[in-house]
């Protein structure tokens, strides 16, 4: 049987960073947009944050096993599980609108943070170990961009509803189609992804022999993730990544106007791609200097940002309580009081955007390994997760948002010297530590077996369309 060949432009990893960037952006993205839109369940604030603390809650549980499972299945299935929460969620706001059905959104939310762990674990693997090790900030940069492009999508469309009419009506029956139908490309799209071992660098290596691992593997690498120290010293880190979500959208729903909440909203995806692609390409990827040291100016430049960004948030939110924010309170695009404001939202964004490739380039450069980047994935999305979690629950409590303020800037501020202290453990390259197989030297040793036995054995990987090579003499390494 002759297996089809696939274009060499889609066996790159960068081809395979895009394609997920364009799975998240047709999934995770439209559920933001739909979020933006003022949709379903997200109009009910006791209802919005009981199902994202469920959805939080089990997306920080399932984290802690997401990666393992997605080293046994492989991304290509893996991410295709992942995407099918997003469906059911958007469907759920859909059904709320039209039926009151609130008890759904909240199921919903609980089934949408099991796929989503497993999603993020498989889009974490794939970003941080497919590319060369001079490109890891690169795909993080194309990843984030087209990522984040669908909520500025979203933002777009209801900043140009809140315009034209003042205000967002109920979402209409169209639009919701409109979403599942995308959301549904972005679910089929994951079936493009190629699993490692089809996956060839432009030095000529292959990502990973094998394409998927075994169980008792995964529980013996579990084991040693859990005693790494420089992982447990990124657990704040992890904690704080997406823990001022809740505090930033609380400020922007209780002092802001329809119409200039979408305009913030347009200003926070604006302000996350820009970020994104500066720090990847012109910080973290930077030529001119050695490994460790582009990861020291990457994060003086994430110090230097958080510093300044929520220092200027901070002496706006000593002027006003959330007892202030009433309705006749509310500041519109075009008053006086909104000067300063789009802009601390972009930056509030644009600040995010790099401590998240912060976050993600430390872990990339601890390892080349996917399946032990699959774990990182997974460990670090389930205590973001829980961050999240206990944010939401603070801000559901009425916790004043100068508290919610300090605590989200507090945990960034507390985990940077522990990151500092990891990044001194960066090596200049990990390929000298770990086995690198070339595609040649597999092609040579596939040949010399079938000159010897005319037989080559294949084994099928969990993936579908998959085949997994065995080959017979140890492969040459570098």
């Amino acid at each position: 049987m002759v297996e089809f060949k696939l274009p060499a432009w889609y066996t790159t990893p960068m081809a395979q960073v895009v394609l997920v960037g364009i799975t998240c952006f047709a999934t995770v993205g439209m559920f933001s947009a739909v979020s933006n839109l003022g949709a379903g369940g997200l109009s009910d604030i006791v209802l919005s944050d009981t199902s994202n603390g469920v959805l939080y809650g089990c997306f920080a549980i399932t984290g802690l096993v997401s990666g393992g499972i997605c080293n046994l299945l492989g991304p290509r299935l893996t991410l295709f599980i992942g995407t099918l929460g997003y469906a059911l969620y958007v469907g759920s706001l859909w059904c709320y609108q039209t039926q009151g059905t609130g008890w759904f959104v909240i199921l919903a939310g609980a089934l949408l943070g099991i796929s989503a762990a497993l999603l993020w674990s498989a889009q974490g693997a794939i970003m941080m170990s497919y590319p060369l090790e001079k490109d890891k900030g690169k795909a993080f940069a194309i990843f984030w961009a087209i990522f984040q492009f669908g909520s500025f999508i979203g933002s777009i469309i209801a900043l140009a509803i809140n315009i034209r009419s003042g205000g967002l009506s109920a979402v209409s029956t169209s639009t919701y189609i409109a979403f599942l139908v995308i959301i549904f490309i972005g679910v089929a799209s994951s079936f493009l992804v190629l699993p490692p071992n089809r996956v060839i660098r432009s030095d000529g290596t292959i990502v990973k022999l094998e394409a998927v691992s075994k169980p008792h593997e995964e529980v013996v690498g579990m084991m040693r993730l859990l005693k790494d120290w420089r992982m447990l010293a990124l657990v704040p880190m992890f904690f704080a990544s997406n823990y001022f979500y809740a505090y930033q959208g609380a400020v922007n729903a209780k002092r802001f106007d329809g119409p200039t909440r979408a305009l913030n909203a347009t200003l926070e995806g604006a302000g996350a791609i820009v970020g994104a692609l500066m720090i990847g390409y012109f910080v973290l990827d930077i030529k001119y200097l050695h490994r460790r040291a582009r990861g020291y100016l990457g994060l003086a430049t994430v110090v230097v940002l958080v510093v300044i960004v929520w220092s200027v948030g901070l002496s706006w939110q000593v002027t006003f309580t959330r007892a202030d924010a009433t309705d006749a309170n509310f500041i519109n695009y075009h008053d006086a009081d909104y000067k300063g404001k789009g802009a601390l939202y972009f930056f509030y964004y644009f600040s995010d955007a790099c401590y998240q490739a912060l976050a993600y380039w430390i872990m990339s450069a601890m390892t080349n390994d996917p399946f032990t980047l699959a774990r990182y994935a997974g460990l670090y999305k389930a205590l973001q997760s829980a961050g999240s979690a206990g944010s939401f629950g603070m801000d559901a409590v009425s916790t004043p948002f100068l508290n919610e303020h300090l605590a989200s800037w507090i945990l960034m501020l507390a985990s940077f010297p522990l990151a500092y202290l990891v990044l001194r453990t960066v090596k200049e390259t990990n390929y000298e530590d770990e086995r690198v197989v070339y595609v040649d030297d597999v092609a040579r040793a596939h040949a010399e077996e079938g000159a010897h036995d005319h037989h080559v054995e294949k084994t099928d990987s969990i993936e579908k369309g998959s085949v997994s090579e065995i080959p017979a003499p140890p492969l040459a390494s570098a």
